[in-house]
């Protein structure tokens, strides 16, 4: 199976326009943070502040028990000991802005991460590989690092720490899913692979977009919103593909226009399921944040 190397061009290049623009709208928000930086390591927090945080850290607790218990994770990681773990008090030492960019940032450093591992599969980065699933990857995994890098430049211009690990919540889920790619059929591997990859972009999309209505911040929210459009662009692209996998028609992943008429009728609708994104699969605001 072959694509045509100018159509295949012509879509990243796209991709790239929309990320640059990403790119391009978090710059001028990050450069007014930097007028907020120091005031909040060099000055108590008011006691407004303090009642804020209490609140936010006590939100998180139950929330993000709501959310592991719902996805099956306590089970599968350690139980209450992690959400006592998640939810320590240590979490409420930073403003509620810079806890839900931290936990941004963890999202994004996973993302890195498993888009990396997905590279090193014959299947996904081989020769052998689809070529628009694999260039797919690389660029997205580039995305990615250049919205980590985003992210915790507006949590340290707000006088936070960098986030530089992976959420902690949904690496047990990842390890999982990794650990069963092995000795999978390329067929089997490539479709665990979109799978895995779809869940984290949605996690992403849904947090960012969930993280507007809480962020109090203005420049803050720009940078989420900047980036926010690019990880649905990215649901739309793996929901489109998973569908063609799943009906066993992995030739029609291809920028071909000739391919056109082979694809079914779903094809045009299939990556945007939803009037409204939905927020059901959102992290919780300070899962990912430091402790």
């Amino acid at each position: 199976m072959s694509a045509d190397p100018r159509d295949l061009a012509e879509l990243f290049e796209e991709s790239q326009d929309l990320q640059a623009d990403a790119i391009r709208g978090t710059k001028e928000p990050l450069e007014e943070l930097v007028e907020l930086s120091g005031h909040r390591t060099t000055e108590c927090a008011s006691d407004d502040e303090e009642q804020e945080n209490r609140r936010f850290a006590e939100e998180h607790r139950r929330s993000l028990q709501r959310s592991l218990a719902g996805a099956g994770i306590l089970a599968a990681a350690g139980g209450t000991a992690l959400v006592s773990l998640l939810a320590s008090p240590a979490y409420a030492a930073s403003s509620a802005d810079i806890q839900m960019l931290q936990t941004a940032a963890s999202i994004e450093t996973l993302a890195v991460s498993t888009y990396g591992t997905a590279l090193t599969l014959p299947y996904i980065g081989g020769s052998s590989a689809n070529p628009v699933v694999k260039k797919f990857c690389q660029v997205t995994k580039s995305q990615h690092a250049q919205h980590l890098a985003a992210f915790n430049a507006a949590v340290r211009r707000l006088g936070g720490k960098k986030q530089t690990k992976p959420d902690p919540a949904f690496v047990p889920v990842v390890n999982k899913a990794v650990s069963g790619l092995s000795g999978a059929t390329p067929s089997v591997g490539m479709l665990g692979v979109v799978s895995l990859a779809l869940e984290l972009e949605n996690i992403a999309a849904e947090t960012y977009v969930n993280d507007m209505s809480s962020l109090k911040n203005a420049n803050a929210k720009r940078v989420t919103a900047s980036i926010m459009g690019v990880e649905a662009q990215h649901v739309a692209v793996l929901l489109a593909v998973q569908a063609l996998l799943q009906a066993n028609a992995p030739q029609l992943i291809t920028l071909s226009t000739s391919d056109v008429a082979s694809l079914p009728a779903a094809a045009g609708s299939v990556g945007f399921p939803h009037s409204f994104y939905p927020t059901n699969n959102a992290a919780p605001k300070a899962q990912g944040a430091v402790r």
